[in-house]
């Protein structure tokens, strides 16, 4: 790389953000610099390309097209060089960092309540936890391991199983109520909540029960459960939740279990990680410690996935 093409981070920074607000003046309030300095800052960056990135027009700035092109190139950059930096900076007071990507209903609703316990067998371990929806390639994202659902399959990375997604039918108590619930085949009549990446378990559950239906994909459709699970507890329909995910709202009288038949998917959740990397003490140990918390998850043997 060579620094003549490479300009202050200062003079980039400035640029982005004028460029974000379209002014010279709110660029300096975000930055807590005078509205000249930033002025200043972009007109040597200017000097530097050879090229105008903004156009002054009275009050105002307006990026040309070469400063349009220019700021879709470096933002990227920018992002990354300032997440690379909050992840360095996350080893300050720490022995070892554990780089984690999780799903953001498992992360929410399952690991993070548990985390406390993970700290107080590594207390000097730091943590970086990020959403991740899909499988990444591990030599191209600074992970050291991943929380899955689906099959236990990605590549280049050993999966281990955790438990199985057991799902359970439940509503809010008024929604019961309201709609005279007491046999499975109350559910064909009632509104009833749709998941769209679990799009087969009304069909499964019905099945299950013994009910004859062939309505079973109808009702409103959401994309994950955290937004399904507050439209169930405001009354607007019954819906299959994981067992996990709706714990809570069912001690707290927020959800009520309406039948015992539950719907063991065949997919499940794992512990994924690089396999031709070797782990280092704070993986090994989150590793050790997430298996031993998914245990107490499988209770119920239909929960439990093959090794």
């Amino acid at each position: 790389m060579k620094r003549a093409f490479v300009p202050p981070a200062d003079a980039l920074i400035a640029f982005e953000t004028a460029a974000r607000h379209g002014s010279f003046t709110r660029a300096a309030e975000e930055l807590h610099l005078t509205q000249g300095a930033i002025s200043k800052q972009v007109r040597q960056l200017e000097d530097r390309l050879g090229v105008e990135l903004f156009r002054r027009v009275r009050q105002r700035i307006v990026l040309t097209d070469a400063g349009r092109l220019y700021l879709h190139e470096i933002r990227g950059p920018l992002m990354d060089l300032t997440a690379a930096t909050r992840q360095v900076m996350s080893y300050a007071g720490s022995e070892d960092v554990l780089n984690l990507a999780v799903l953001p209903t498992f992360g929410t609703r399952w690991l993070a309540p548990r985390l406390g316990e993970f700290q107080k067998r590594f207390p000097r371990a730091g943590l970086n936890i990020s959403v991740r929806l899909q499988p990444f390639d591990f030599e191209a994202e600074a992970f050291d391991g991943a929380i899955h659902h689906g099959d236990p399959v990605w590549a280049g990375a050993i999966a281990e199983p955790l438990f199985a997604e057991e799902m359970i039918p439940v509503a809010s108590r008024v929604f019961r109520d309201r709609h005279n619930i007491s046999t499975p085949a109350d559910m064909i009549r009632v509104p009833r909540l749709q998941l769209s990446t679990r799009p087969l378990a009304w069909k499964q559950w019905f099945d299950l029960a013994g009910v004859e239906v062939e309505t079973a994909f109808q009702g409103s459709r959401f994309d994950e459960f955290g937004m399904m699970s507050e439209a169930t507890i405001h009354h607007l329909g019954a819906a299959l939740l994981p067992r996990f995910f709706v714990r809570h709202e069912l001690a707290a009288g927020r959800l009520v279990k309406l039948f015992d038949i539950k719907v063991a998917q065949r997919s499940g959740y794992y512990f994924v990680y690089p396999e031709n990397r070797t782990l280092r003490p704070v993986v090994s140990t989150f590793r050790n410690w997430l298996l031993e918390e998914a245990r107490t998850e499988t209770t119920d043997p239909e929960t439990m996935l093959p090794s």
